[in-house]
C-alpha cells in the first residue's frame, strides 16, 4: 500500500481550550472566539472532524444528544458480560435507532465522526457480538448504526481492526432468510468496502463471495444492497494501493457461477426490480474475455438486446442507459460483437436512439456501444452505416454542441465508421451537408 495522507488532529480537551484561551487571554466574545478557533486551526491543516464545536460551558461535548446516547449505550454494554438479558434488548434497540437517526442526519452531517471520534464504531461492534441470534430487530438496529458511521476511510479502518467484517458475515449467515437483515448487512458490506482494499480483504477471506451466490442461487429475494456490495467489491477505489486484488475476486466471482446467477436476474426484464442494480454488478464482474463469453453463452446478451427494446417502448432512460454499457462491456469480446450485430444489435441501437433523441446522456451510451461494435471490424461498420449510425452523429453533435462526453463519444464512433471503410467517409460527408 502507498502512503497514506498524514491529517493533524486535535483532541476535544485541546479545542476547548483554544475557545477558552481566546476569550481570557485575548477578550473575545464566547462567538468570536469559537469561530476565530474554528478559522484558525482550519487555516493550520487541522483535522477538526469529530470535534464538538461550542464554547466550554455551555453546551460541552456530555451535552450533545449522540454522546448522550453513546454513553447510555456504553453502559448497557459494560453491564452485559457475553449476551444482553432479554430485558435489555428493548433498550439497546431504542438506542440504536436513536443513534443511527442522529448520525444519519443530514443538517447535523458531523454527529457521525464525533460518534466514531469517541469509540462509536468499536463499541457497535462490541454490542454486535452480544445479541442473541434470535434479536432480529435489535441485529437489524445495530447493522443500521454501523451503517450510518461508516464515511471515509479512517472509520472503515477502525471497522476492520474491531472485527467487524467477521461479526457482520456472521449475522448474513444466519439470517440468510431474513430479507431485512440481507438489506442492511451487504449496506454494511458496501459501505465498510468502499474506497478500502485491506476491507474488501477481509471479506473476501471471510468468503462473502460463496455467501453472495448462496443468496442469489436461492430464491429471489430483492436484496438491493447486496448488487452494490458486488459493485463496490470489485471496484479498485482505493488510492493508497498500487496494485488492487479486485481483477481476482471477480474472476473468483465468475468462477463460482455469480455471473449466471446475475444473468438470471437479467431475465425478469424491465418489471424485475433489480435490472439495474444486476447491470451494474455484472459489468463489474465482467474483466475479461472469458467472462464475457460466458455471459453471452448463458443468455446475458439476448436477456440484453430484449431490455433495450423494451426501454425504448416504455421510456426508461435509466435501463437504457445501463443495458447499453453492461451490453458495451461485453461487446469487448469478438465473439460478442458478431453475436451482437447478428441478433440485430445495430437496428435496434438505433431504433432506441430515435426513441431517446432528447437525452444526450441515452444517445451517448448508443454510439459508445456502436464504436466498440466497429473497432477493428470493416463488416460492422458497413452495417452501422446502413442502420444510421452516421445520421445519428451527425444529428446528435448539431442539437447537443454543449454534451462534451456525448460529442467524444460521437467523434469516436465516426473514427471506428470509416477508418477502415474509406468507403463510409464520403458517405459521413454527403450526411454532414
Amino acid at each position: 500500500m502507498g502512503p497514506t495522507k498524514n491529517l493533524r488532529t486535535i483532541s476535544q480537551e485541546a479545542f476547548d481550550e483554544v475557545v477558552k484561551e481566546n476569550m481570557e487571554d485575548l477578550g473575545m466574545d464566547p462567538t468570536e472566539a469559537l469561530e476565530d478557533a474554528i478559522q484558525t486551526l482550519s487555516l493550520q491543516g487541522v483535522d477538526l472532524s469529530g470535534i464538538v464545536k461550542c464554547v466550554p460551558g455551555e453546551g460541552g461535548i456530555k451535552d450533545h444528544p449522540a454522546m448522550q446516547c453513546l454513553d447510555k449505550l456504553k453502559r448497557l454494554d459494560a453491564d452485559a458480560k457475553s449476551t444482553f438479558a432479554a430485558e435489555d434488548l428493548e433498550q439497546v434497540t431504542a438506542l440504536l435507532n436513536s443513534l443511527s437517526g442522529l448520525c444519519s442526519d443530514k443538517e447535523e452531517s458531523g454527529n457521525a465522526a464525533i460518534v466514531a471520534k469517541n469509540g462509536g464504531i468499536e463499541l457497535v461492534t462490541s454490542i454486535c457480538s452480544k445479541i442473541p441470534t434470535e434479536s432480529r430487530p435489535t441485529l437489524v438496529s445495530c447493522l443500521k448504526a454501523f451503517a450510518s458511521l461508516l464515511s471515509d476511510v479512517q472509520s472503515t479502518e477502525t471497522f476492520r481492526a474491531s472485527g467487524g467484517p467477521k461479526i457482520v458475515v456472521g449475522i448474513i449467515r444466519d439470517g440468510i432468510q431474513d430479507l431485512e437483515i440481507l438489506n442492511s448487512g451487504f449496506a454494511v458490506v458496501a459501505l465498510a468496502a468502499t474506497g478500502n482494499e485491506v476491507v474488501k480483504e477481509s471479506f473476501m477471506e471471510l468468503k462473502v463471495d460463496e455467501l453472495i451466490f448462496q443468496i442469489l442461487s436461492g430464491q429471489p429475494l430483492g436484496v438491493q444492497s447486496l448488487y452494490d456490495a458486488i459493485r463496490v467489491l470489485l471496484t479498485s477505489d482505493d488510492n493508497r494501493v498500487v496494485a488492487s486484488q479486485v481483477y481476482g475476486y471477480a474472476r473468483r466471482f465468475a468462477k463460482i457461477g455469480i455471473t449466471k446467477a446475475l444473468v438470471e436476474s437479467l431475465h425478469g426484464g424491465l418489471s424485475s426490480p433489480s435490472l439495474v442494480s444486476a447491470s451494474i454488478a455484472l459489468k463489474a464482474v465482467a474483466v475479461n474475455d472469458e467472462i464475457c463469453k460466458s455471459i453471452a453463452d448463458a443468455g446475458g446478451i439476448d436477456a440484453l438486446l430484449k431490455c433495450v427494446d423494451d426501454s425504448g417502448e416504455q421510456g426508461n432512460k435509466t435501463v437504457a442507459r445501463t443495458c447499453c454499457s453492461l451490453l458495451c462491456k461485453l461487446a469487448g469480446s469478438d465473439s460478442n460483437k458478431t453475436a451482437i450485430v447478428e441478433k440485430g444489435g445495430m437496428d435496434r441501437l438505433i431504433k432506441l436512439s430515435a426513441r431517446f433523441l432528447d437525452d444526450p446522456s441515452v444517445l451517448q451510451e448508443v454510439m459508445t456501444i456502436i464504436s466498440v461494435l466497429c473497432l477493428r471490424s470493416p463488416d460492422n461498420a458497413t452495417r452501422a452505416i446502413e442502420a444510421g449510425a452516421g445520421e445519428l452523429a451527425i444529428q446528435a453533435m448539431q442539437k447537443f454542441p454543449a454534451a462534451q462526453q456525448m460529442q467524444r463519444s460521437s467523434c469516436l464512433m465516426i473514427r471506428n465508421l470509416v477508418v477502415r471503410n474509406p468507403e463510409n467517409r464520403q458517405v459521413s460527408i454527403c450526411i454532414s451537408h
